[in-house]
């Protein structure tokens, strides 16, 4: 019983994983109204330096190999925006965190003297420090796999990893589902999952507010934790005890 109640508050360490998971990054002065995927560079800064001093961060590859270590957390990031690049790397090589970016490689910007581009290119995904980046799945064309049909859902996901392979960048086979979304009704749910399992996926995220555990009951239903640009630091204090802000 006792065991049940740590769990479900979050304190169980030796087996809980906190998944955050993160979009956009900006200084303070460059965000305009309320952007909830925007999370400013002095708060991802605040939040980085609790997170130094508490947990430990590791990519998804480095789950099976590190079953002794405690407080664990994974950071990611999805889309592979510029900003990524420009203020997340700097903070991760700075307090030495680890952080998983997922890539929607239909998304990434080919031209690289356009001033106005959001996405990195793949020269500049390529060239990340893999000491602190993982790269991972984001599917191809961002589209929902809830609204598109199983074939087309396969073919995107291929098509996001043949491209990372043909431009020669290594990632981790873990997919961070396009809006958190896809099949969930019976049958098609497990057509999904089985197209998931050929391609060779061998875990996918969504959201769900939860903390997650390790192995994954349900390695491609695992919840993360959203943190948004409004968020407080004590607010950011209470998902990372609890997964969620209420009981």
């Amino acid at each position: 019983m006792l065991r049940f109640v740590k769990r479900t508050l979050g304190f169980s360490k030796e087996e809980s994983v906190r998944i955050l998971m993160y979009h956009k990054v900006l200084p303070e002065k460059e965000i305009s109204g309320k952007d909830c995927l925007t999370v400013s560079a002095e708060n991802l800064e605040e939040q980085f330096q609790y997170i130094k001093n508490h947990y430990n961060t590791l990519f998804f590859n480095d789950l099976s190999t590190s079953s002794q270590l405690k407080h664990k957390l994974i950071l990611t990031f999805d889309d592979g925006y510029l900003n990524n690049l420009q203020y997340l790397v700097p903070l991760l090589e700075k307090y030495r965190l680890k952080a998983t970016i997922f890539i929607p490689t239909g998304l990434i910007h080919k031209d690289l003297t356009d001033k106005k581009r959001e996405m990195m290119t793949f020269d500049e995904i390529r060239s990340l420090n893999p000491e602190y980046v993982e790269i991972a799945l984001h599917s191809h064309a961002h589209r929902n796999y809830s609204q598109i049909s199983l074939q087309e859902a396969a073919d995107d996901l291929n098509e996001n990893i043949r491209t990372l392979e043909e431009k020669k960048i290594p990632f981790t086979k873990v997919l961070a589902y396009p809006y958190g979304k896809f099949p969930k009704k019976g049958e098609q749910k497990k057509a999904f999952f089985s197209i998931l399992e050929k391609a060779g996926i061998t875990s996918a995220v969504r959201i769900g507010n939860n903390i997650a555990y390790f192995p994954w009951k349900n390695k491609f239903e695992i919840k993360r934790i959203d943190i948004k640009g409004g968020d407080s630091f004590e607010i950011f204090k209470w998902k990372l005890r609890l997964g969620k802000i209420k009981l």
